[in-house]
């Protein structure tokens, strides 16, 4: 075999090395990896310059030295077949594997050792947090939607996922917002964690004190030591649904905990080191909850490190289909129905209305749709719920009413909101275009803070516009 056939089979060789769906690591009699195809390093995080040509004990740490199959294949000629591996990268990833292990024989001695690895170190933090917790089951692939809205929203999520700064979701109701929450989690190093959520509208603030921060014994009549939910989430997230219903007082707490990465219980003198990731949910223009001291300006600054915005239904119609086949199949699984689509008819009233209520009135108008049908496969006018028909008419009777010069106050007032937030996206776009889409000159033109105003081109979607 000459030098160029001799070069075109090692090309072939590395070509398929990078294109096999298992990890390829090869160490030779002095430990130094020589093979490292393109699958493991994707499982360890790794670049290939990090590992190649330098010894696995400078790379990877193991708890024994025994704990390597590599060094076992190579030291003792160990073989392994199946073997579950947890180790981590000088980066600090964890990593399992299920490793077949074996060594390389050439005239009776070990020149080398290979292991073939397969990741399942996603497995392994699902399987652990059902463990745990049990309590939540929503990752990014239970997000349904193809529109460009929603994708955006889901790069943005994913990314806030590998890190553990706080995050704030800005969404209306039912627009799901709880379901990038636990995606988020179940997304990031936390996963194998606790995710704890609670939503701060359904109690008084004098119970949701103590739930969130814990209690002293002797603190009150009847109190005991007991942990609140962000000793309980120690490791892992909790969710804050509807932060702008706590009162200043304990927002200013809860800023404190964030800040300082510590709580104090109830009755107690003396604080506790928490380690917690915080995602919170508001349904409403954050501007309009500080301007109306419903939050609190530094903690909206400390909880919107990452802020995501989730559209509305009626800014992503085009996901509809999507959704309602998913609740259709959702719902025959649970009343043992056939149903397999809705009505030319339905589909277009679905498309031509606003849904207020976001996805969850989508959910529920189909639900309550085959509550009503026996034999039939497909949902038609008349099983849709006598509220929801009621609901469209009158969205249709503002509809056509609005194209008539003589209003009414409401209609007015609907018109104006419309009308102003169309001004206020343009005007941004006007000073920005003259400020050279300079974000803190043009903040100062408008009078308003860097983090208002990327809100609002957020808000606005004109990010992608100037």
């Amino acid at each position: 075999m000459n030098d160029g056939q001799l070069k075109n089979l090692l090309f072939i060789y590395e070509n398929i090395l990078n294109e096999i769906n298992v990890g390829v690591q090869v160490i030779n009699t002095q430990g130094n990896t020589i093979i490292y195809n393109r699958k493991k390093a994707q499982l360890e995080s790794m670049e290939l310059d990090d590992v190649l040509h330098k010894n696995l004990l400078d790379i990877f740490s193991f708890k024994n030295r025994k704990d390597s199959r590599l060094l076992q294949a190579l030291e003792n000629g160990v073989s392994m077949k199946n073997a579950k591996q947890t180790y981590f990268t000088n980066k600090g990833k964890e990593i399992t594997t299920i490793n077949h292990t074996y060594p390389i024989v050439k005239d009776g001695e070990v020149i080398a050792a290979v292991e073939l690895a397969s990741d399942i170190t996603k497995f392994e933090r699902l399987k652990e947090n059902v463990l745990k917790t049990g309590n939540t089951r929503y990752t990014f692939e239970s997000i349904i939607g193809e529109s460009k809205a929603v994708k955006e929203v889901i790069d943005t999520s994913k990314r806030a996922a590998r890190t553990s700064s706080s995050v704030l979701i800005i969404g209306e109701t039912g627009t799901g917002k709880e379901l990038f929450s636990q995606s988020i989690h179940h997304g990031s190093e936390r996963s194998n964690k606790p995710f704890i959520s609670q939503n701060c509208a359904a109690l008084p603030d004098s119970l949701l004190e103590s739930l969130l921060f814990g209690t002293k014994k002797g603190a009150f009549t009847g109190a005991i030591d007991h942990p609140g939910l962000l000793e309980q989430a120690e490791g892992g997230t909790i969710l804050l649904d509807e932060i702008n219903s706590l009162n200043p007082a304990l927002q200013a707490k809860l800023l404190r905990a964030i800040q300082e990465k510590t709580i104090r219980r109830v009755g107690d003198t003396k604080d506790k080191q928490v380690d917690v990731r915080i995602i919170a949910t508001i349904n409403e223009d954050p501007i309009d909850a500080i301007a109306n001291h419903r939050l609190r300006k530094d903690l909206y600054y400390r909880l919107s490190v990452v802020s995501i915005i989730i559209p509305p239904l009626r800014d992503r119609k085009e996901d509809i289909p999507l959704l309602a086949n998913k609740f259709i199949e959702k719902y025959n699984y649970l009343f043992h129905l056939d149903v397999r689509k809705i009505s030319d008819k339905v589909y277009h009233l679905f498309l031509d209305y606003d849904w207020p209520g976001n996805i969850r009135e989508l959910e529920h108008a189909i639900e309550g749709a085959m509550n009503l049908i026996t034999d039939e496969t497909e949902i038609g006018f008349h099983h849709l719920p006598y509220h929801f028909l009621n609901k469209s008419k009158q969205v249709y009777s503002v509809s056509s009413t609005s194209q008539n010069k003589n209003l009414d106050e409401e209609d007015l007032s609907v018109k104006l909101k419309d009308q102003m937030e169309n001004a206020e996206a343009a005007y941004i776009k006007k000073v920005l275009e003259k400020n050279k889409n300079n974000i803190t000159h043009t903040a100062s033109v408008l009078g308003i803070s860097r983090q208002s105003l990327q809100y609002r081109i957020r808000k606005f979607n004109i990010k992608e516009s100037y």
